[in-house]
């Protein structure tokens, strides 16, 4: 197994931990200049009940943490296969590293600034990256 092939991923899911903790941060600042108190939330409330309370610039952060629980759940097992499955090559670690650094630079792109053209290209290019490791172990696996 290759342990080269894993780290893109291992790095992938601390920044997803990072989201998570710059989103409460950012949330927990905002509370108490939008009237929020968690104590008089009424039960069942969740993160999506925000919207439209607290600053678009603190969702910002949650909505690219939910970003980074949907289509990397395809990157994992994608890495996991080629390492698996001997598929460690130049071209696959460039890619998982790649999308890796695609995905950081999307959430701080989100997070901060969140202009839609930059973000989407951001996206479509680490899109592009997990395409061709996706074909990759696809082969790697049938041949």
């Amino acid at each position: 197994m290759s342990k080269a092939m894993l780290a893109p991923a291992a790095v992938l899911v601390l920044w997803t931990l990072i989201m998570v903790g710059w989103t409460a941060v950012s949330r927990f600042s905002a509370f108490s200049q939008a009237g929020v108190s968690l104590k008089g939330a009424a039960p069942g409330g969740r993160g999506q009940d925000l919207e439209g309370v607290l600053p678009p610039q603190t969702n910002w952060k949650s909505h690219n943490y939910s970003h980074l629980v949907e289509q990397p759940t395809i990157f994992y097992p994608a890495v996991i296969i080629l390492a698996v499955a001997g598929g460690e090559s130049q071209i696959n670690l460039t890619l998982a590293w790649a999308y890796v650094g695609l995905r950081i630079l999307h959430s701080l792109w989100q997070a901060l600034i969140n202009t839609i053209p930059v973000r989407f290209t951001l996206f479509a290019l680490s899109t592009a990256c997990l395409i061709g490791l996706s074909i990759n172990a696809v082969v790697l696996t049938l041949t």
